[in-house]
C-alpha cells in the first residue's frame, strides 16, 4: 500500500510539473487580398493564403498590415500594369471563418453586373512577412 501512495504521489507530481511547461501551440494566421478601383471595372482578389511565421498581436491585429496591402497592390502596378487600385487585406486565425468573409466579400461584388472578378494565381502572387 506504500508503494501505490508514493507512485501516486510521483505520477501526480510528474503530471503537475508537465502541464506547466507545455506551450500554446502556435496558430497560423491566413489572409486574402482584394483589389478595387473606380476606373475599372475588374476585381482582383487572392485566394486565402497561410501567412509564414506570422502571429496576431494581443488585440488580435496583423502586425504591418499595411504592409500586405502594399504588395498586393505593387504586384498589381508592376507585374500587370493596374494602376489606381485600392488594396485590402483580410486575415483570420480560424480558415473557415475566412472563406465566410471571401464568399461574403466576393458576392458583394457579384451582385453588381458590371463588376469583373479575376483571381490572382498563387503561382503568381504570394504574400511575403514584411522585413523588420
Amino acid at each position: 500500500m506504500k508503494y501505490v501512495r508514493v507512485l501516486c504521489a510521483v505520477t501526480l507530481a510528474l503530471m503537475l510539473c508537465s502541464a506547466f511547461t507545455l506551450k500554446e501551440k502556435e496558430k497560423s494566421v491566413y489572409a486574402f487580398g482584394v483589389a478595387a478601383s473606380f476606373n475599372d471595372s475588374i476585381v482582383y482578389y487572392t485566394d486565402i493564403q497561410v501567412l509564414d511565421s506570422v502571429e496576431l498581436d494581443k488585440n488580435g491585429f496583423l502586425p504591418k498590415r499595411d504592409l500586405y496591402t502594399y504588395q498586393l497592390k505593387n504586384y498589381l502596378e508592376y507585374n500587370l500594369k493596374k494602376p489606381d487600385y485600392t488594396c485590402m487585406i483580410y486575415f483570420s486565425e480560424n480558415r473557415k471563418k475566412l472563406e465566410k468573409e471571401a464568399v461574403k466579400v466576393k458576392g458583394k461584388y457579384k451582385k453588381s453586373k458590371n463588376m469583373v472578378l479575376q483571381v490572382v494565381k498563387p503561382e503568381a502572387f504570394a504574400f511575403a512577412k514584411p522585413h523588420e
